[in-house]
């Protein structure tokens, strides 16, 4: 009795570990640029009573635009979250979706619990780039409930399928991602029918095929289920304008081309350094340990992994869309370690014991200080943001000088959330939700660009749209192009921006 005790303190301890663990890298401060006008847009509908903008309300640029916004149903909850809990409650709200999105997903392939958490605790390292405030994380956690859905659907008397359609008439609202979802279950029923056909041409495959093959009243059920899901998502404040929106959004190139999100992966950056250790080490496991032919796997696995690779933004479905397979991996991987090295419940215990101490010792390693600056993100983020490269400092000069700038404002695109935020009176040039809109021969992200982010800045962009004050990053192009306009003047700056007045003429 006692060395069970014992074991299952052990079992424990280590799940202890990583769930702090996991928790630590969920645990993520407000800094990501587009969380400001979500958690805006969530605050106006709150005042409003619901009640969506047809045109677009926080620029004075594209104030003529016919919004979309494919997340209102989240910003609504952001909204709430923050007026009841202040910034902290959208911290622990992201927290729990989150780890929500990773520990759902895992719970597809049936192993035991440590290697769940332990396969979740290293793909969240791999995502850590991807992860904070972002609205996304509601789609990932759409697509975790969608795997395991589709995971039960695999026995054909469950009815879960036509939990699908419920499913996906919550995320359109929650989140333009449900697309995601979509491609995902095209994909299963497209190549679930075609392994179907393949064995019912060679029937003596399917003794070698390592997983259920469906009969064709299941396959037509789900392709049924999908068409249903794909209908109700019109059921949106928008109607089928949401999906011309996403389309359009998905279709410009030149947003594509610019955004660093859409970039293909590039191992010289944090992001693809870890992404591709995570390849590297799961198909070194797979050589060694996966000897099963599941075609339909192989065909989510492939397609989200091409996805991944020409754009970062990807990366994390991906991550998602293999944990099952990285928790299998690991938990065979543990099996044949303990087995080679013939350890009896004794010296298993004594390992799984060192192994809660190195996690314990790692997350000390880790140290205080990220949870520390996180908490302060919540419960002060104004003096969070003073050792942040957004503009705080810039923000409280301008609340306490006013009257000497102008009405139209330039502001860098990163800034855009973050002054819709902080500065809620004011009017911006341009934020994340403006890559794609176009009106005539406003191109709005084209214009900012040729302003912003070549050499010489185009400054006619200026005149265009009428702007009369500006903030700009310090020692950028355009900082230093409008130190040497006569007719504008620096009106304040600080190591992080300088902030130009246009002179009357």
């Amino acid at each position: 009795m006692t060395r069970e005790v014992n074991r299952d303190n052990v079992f424990s301890a280590l799940d202890a570990v990583l769930l702090l663990l996991i928790l630590n890298f969920t645990l993520q401060p407000l800094t990501e640029p587009d969380f400001g006008w979500h958690l805006r847009t969530g605050l106006d509908l709150l005042r409003q009573g619901w009640r969506l903008p047809a045109l677009d309300p926080y620029s004075h640029t594209m104030s003529d635009w016919p919004w979309v916004e494919h997340a209102w149903l989240t910003d609504l909850i952001l909204g709430t979250c923050y007026s009841w809990f202040g910034a902290l409650g959208v911290i622990l709200f992201f927290t729990a979706v989150t780890a929500g999105a990773w520990l759902v997903a895992s719970l597809s392939v049936p192993c035991n619990r440590a290697c769940r958490l332990l396969a979740c605790a290293l793909s969240l390292w791999v995502a850590l780039p991807f992860l904070g405030a972002r609205t996304q994380m509601v789609t990932l956690l759409g697509l975790a409930v969608l795997l395991v859905m589709l995971e039960r659907n695999k026995n054909e008397q469950s009815r879960v399928r036509w939990l699908i359609p419920p499913l996906f008439l919550l995320w359109a609202n929650l989140h333009g991602g449900f697309t995601a979802g979509l491609f995902l279950l095209g994909l299963v029923a497209a190549s679930s029918g075609m392994v179907k056909a393949v064995v019912v041409q060679a029937p003596a495959l399917a003794a070698r095929l390592d997983e259920a093959i469906p009969s064709w009243p299941a396959i037509w059920r789900l392709i049924v289920a999908v068409g249903i899901a794909s209908l109700v998502t019109l059921v949106n404040p928008y109607g089928w304008r949401l999906h011309g929106e996403i389309i359009d959004s998905l279709s410009n190139r030149f947003m594509l081309e610019s955004l660093q999100e859409w970039q293909p992966l590039s191992l010289n950056s944090l992001a693809g350094q870890r992404y591709g250790i995570y390849l590297a080490g799961l198909g070194l496991a797979m050589v060694a340990w996966y000897r099963r032919i599941e075609p339909v796997r192989w065909v989510l696995w492939s397609v989200f992994l091409i996805l991944s690779l020409r754009h970062m933004r990807n990366i994390p479905f991906f991550l998602l869309v293999t944990l099952p397979l990285c928790t299998e991996l690991l938990a065979r991987g543990l099996g044949h370690v303990t087995s080679w090295l013939k350890l009896d419940a004794v010296h298993a215990r004594r390992w799984l014991l060192a192994g809660t101490l190195s996690g314990g010792l790692f997350l000390g390693w880790l140290g205080p200080g990220h949870l520390q600056r996180v908490v302060q993100s919540g419960l002060q983020p104004a003096e969070y943001f003073e050792g942040t490269a957004y503009p705080i400092e810039a923000v409280q000069w301008v609340r306490s000088h006013r009257k000497l700038l102008g009405t139209r404002l330039y502001n860098d695109y990163t800034y855009g959330g973050f002054l819709l935020w902080w500065l809620p009176e004011e009017k911006i040039f341009i934020d994340g939700r403006m890559p794609a809109w176009r009106s005539g021969d406003r191109r709005i992200f084209q214009d900012y660009v040729a302003l912003s982010l070549t050499d010489p800045p185009s400054l006619s962009v200026l005149s265009v749209y009428s702007v009369d004050w500006a903030i700009v990053k310090k020692k950028s192009l355009l900082d230093e192009a409008l130190a040497h306009e006569q007719t504008w003047q620096r009106a304040y700056e600080d190591r992080k921006v300088s902030i130009y007045v246009k002179q009357s003429e």
